[in-house]
């Protein structure tokens, strides 16, 4: 059932081991936003499905629970270098449907196998406990199991890496898994089950399903079999998701959006400064939960600050994800194109200086100029509002305290930066955020070996990191009596 086009790209539901159609027969379109082709279909699967897979992943949990943690990271070993022997053709296939350059995809699916490899290591260090017993005649024991069948939705803008952050946790630490991908990127996640057959997983323990999300989803989120739902997405989805599971008291691990705020002092070093902007605006053209949405510069650097940042910009080549001569790739689609005009108009109406781009780029579709604004303020809808596209508005400020409170007004707290060369003034800042990552003169923060996660309504728990497992087992507390002195 693989295709022409990629070895990897299956065009079904991959349930108990086996690729399957939906049960209506209907399919789903998945389309190249660089040009609009059709890549091929995928299923328009629904409740049935789901509960297919479900049953599936509950099943096979008796099984593979009781694997032994070596068992469990070997196979993880072995998924990790698969991954990486087939790094081109998974790369190529990302590029073709989520549209970023293929020197960003190929990242991207090093960075889901840095996963692989950082869980197949933490699946040997689930360790209990053993307490000293108040009573003489007894002895206390914690120990952390597996918490049973795990629902993952992972979103469009990183299909692939984001499975890996759900999939090796949840693995390592013995659970089953359903994962639902983004309509618009499914067939990087339908690779997985390519990838895990090849390696050898047993039937049932990993499950995907494609179609309808809101079907889909609210099968995971009630279903009694299903013990923990695994979200990154939108803060609107994700709420949505955490009052359905409370019906039935699911976990939840949602990252959800964010608001990054960049501060650049007066005392930062402008090319570091620059370079770093950068880096965190303009990765998968705009479309990450961590990029900059909020650039506020100080007064005495603001300017030179704005002319290096829009000339870097501007040297920027739109393309396919597949042309090497391209270095910013399309937008996901339509609707994606029409929300960055909005913010941009918005901008401009209400006094913002398009420094550079604030249109449609001559290739048409989804492709959208890389946009500098100035003159930012605080009455903006970047202000508040996730962009999620390749505009960078810069406001001015003018004293230490008045830039953490602006960069805390918002309901989000997910990643944020500080450029400064005084140390104190570093400290001060990043006590003073409230956010769950915080880079000081440093734009690419993310690793398998932190945690990864925000605070407010950027969401709940952590991947990555010695806490990464956490939220994939439960703690049993064990008091064994009988004991003679």
């Amino acid at each position: 059932m693989s295709s022409p086009i990629n070895p990897f790209l299956r065009e079904a539901n991959f349930i108990n081991g086996e690729w399957v159609p939906a049960n209506s027969g209907e399919t789903m379109p998945v389309n190249n936003p660089a040009d609009g082709a059709k890549l091929g279909v995928v299923p328009f699967s629904g409740v049935l499905e789901t509960r297919g897979a479900i049953k599936a992943a509950h099943s096979a949990f008796g099984g593979w629970q009781k694997t032994t943690a070596l068992e469990r990271a070997q196979l993880l070993r072995r998924l990790h270098d698969a991954i990486m022997d087939n790094q081109e053709a998974l790369a190529t296939l990302l590029t073709l449907e989520q549209g970023k350059p293929l020197t960003e995809a190929r990242g991207e699916i090093a960075s889901g196998a840095a996963y692989i490899l950082w869980f197949a290591e933490e699946a040997r260090r689930i360790y209990g406990d053993v307490v000293p017993s108040p009573w003489a005649d007894k002895r206390i024991l914690v120990t952390k199991e597996p918490v049973g069948v795990v629902g993952a939705i992972t979103p469009w803008n990183f299909p692939s890496s984001m499975l890996a952050r759900k999939l090796g946790p949840a693995l390592a630490a013995g659970c089953t898994a359903v994962v639902k991908p983004a309509t618009q990127t499914p067939f990087s996640a339908l690779a997985w089950g390519v990838l895990l057959e090849e390696v050898g997983l047993p039937s049932g323990v990993v499950n995907i399903v494609t179609g309808d999300a809101a079907a889909i989803g609210d099968e995971l989120c009630t279903s009694p079999l299903v013990r923990k739902i695994t979200f990154t997405g939108s803060t609107g989805i994700g709420k949505m998701l955490i009052a359905k599971a409370a019906s039935t008291v699911k976990r939840v691990s949602m990252e959800l959006g964010g608001n990054a705020p960049f501060i650049v002092f007066d005392d930062a070093d402008l090319d570091r400064a620059v370079a770093g902007a950068f880096a965190t605006k303009f990765r998968n053209s705009g479309q990450t939960c961590i990029c900059t949405n909020r650039f506020f510069v100080q007064s005495g650097i603001h300017d030179a600050f704005v002319e290096r940042f829009a000339t870097a910009v501007k040297a920027l080549t739109l393309g396919s994800g597949l042309d090497p001569a391209s270095n910013q790739g399309p937008l996901i689609d339509s609707r994606a194109v029409s929300k960055t005009e909005e913010f941009v108009t918005d901008a401009r109406e209400k006094g913002g200086i398009v420094v550079t781009g604030g249109q449609r780029h001559s290739l048409g579709g989804n492709f959208y100029e890389p946009t500098v604004i100035s003159g930012a303020k605080p009455d903006m809808m970047f202000m508040r509002d996730e962009i999620f596209g390749p505009i960078a508005p810069v406001f001015r400020f003018e004293e230490e305290q008045e830039v953490i409170e602006l960069a805390n007004a918002t309901d989000y707290g997910l990643a944020c930066y500080v450029y400064t060369t005084n140390l104190g003034r570093a400290v001060r800042v990043m006590e003073g955020l409230k956010y769950g990552m915080v880079g000081i003169n440093e734009g690419l923060i993310a690793a398998p070996e932190v945690p990864f996660g925000g605070v407010k309504h950027s969401g709940l728990g952590r991947e990555g990191g010695r806490q990464g497992i956490e939220d994939y087992v439960e703690t049993k507390y064990v008091c064994v009596g009988g004991f003679c002195r």
